[in-house]
């Protein structure tokens, strides 16, 4: 199974964010890919008119999955990318395509930056996983550890202890897909693979890199030259998942 990976698109009503995700997308749509997971901040704003062009981008002949980011707002992209009714409840979906389960948890907090899987989130994937022993990716915009960016490690996933139990419970877990950092970073949470997928919109920058002291007046420790970027896992037969890093030309 071949999974695309895209994150924080931060659709904006601009020309630049669209374009972006439109050639991102252009490129998949060449590839025969199984499923598309989008790891949230889909909107910058999180407004209706955001999510109606975010929906008209985001097509594919597979199914594209999302799961909301920091500045996404739950009621409009319920309404506006699910089709389902608006409520400000954590948005957790669960979808499995050719025997694999995807489990896509809310990890905001509303109004803020930071992250947090609310303990109904936790038993809903508790429960979702306990329904069956084939393999599983589970997926959130929120990292629960430091990657060694200071600007989102200040606003990660906290209380992560808790996700680390129901991991333990299950091992049919192949790996964990994440977003929140706008570059693409790969690490290990409770044992588990967690891959993260690079921003759309943006990179970002490790503090040894330059520029990445510069004050928010000139960008802050953001890159915008960057092409935009995707991951494309590949689940294997034998469990293991294998990460290649695009980018994409514009």
């Amino acid at each position: 199974m071949i999974i695309a990976h895209l994150s924080d698109l931060h659709i904006d009503g601009g020309q630049r964010a669209e374009d972006r995700v439109a050639a991102v997308m252009d490129y998949l749509g060449e590839l025969p890919v199984d499923a598309v997971v989008v790891t949230g901040d889909i909107a910058d704003h999180g407004t209706a008119e955001e999510y109606a062009r975010a929906a008209e981008l985001l097509k594919h002949p597979a199914r594209v999955l999302m799961c909301p980011g920091n500045h996404d707002v739950r009621a409009a992209f319920r309404t506006g990318l699910l089709d389902l009714p608006a409520s400000d409840e954590p948005v957790d979906l669960a979808q499995e395509i050719g025997g694999v389960l995807f489990a896509l948890c809310d990890s905001t907090i509303p109004g803020r930056g930071a992250g947090f899987l609310a303990d109904q989130t936790l038993d809903w994937l508790d429960g979702v996983l306990s329904g069956g022993d084939g393999p599983a990716l589970v997926a959130f915009h929120h990292p629960p550890v430091e990657v060694g960016v200071p600007l989102v490690d200040a606003i990660r996933q906290s209380g992560e202890d808790r996700l680390a139990a129901v991991l333990a419970r299950h091992p049919r877990v192949k790996a964990l897909l994440a977003g929140h950092v706008h570059t693409g970073a790969s690490t290990t949470f409770a044992g588990v693979p967690l891959r993260i997928a690079p921003g759309v919109v943006s990179g970002s920058l490790l503090p040894v890199e330059p520029g990445a002291d510069r004050g928010w007046a000139e960008g802050g420790p953001l890159e915008y030259g960057r092409p935009p970027a995707l991951l494309l896992h590949v689940l294997h037969d034998d469990g293991r998942v294998t990460s290649h890093h695009r980018t994409v030309p514009r």
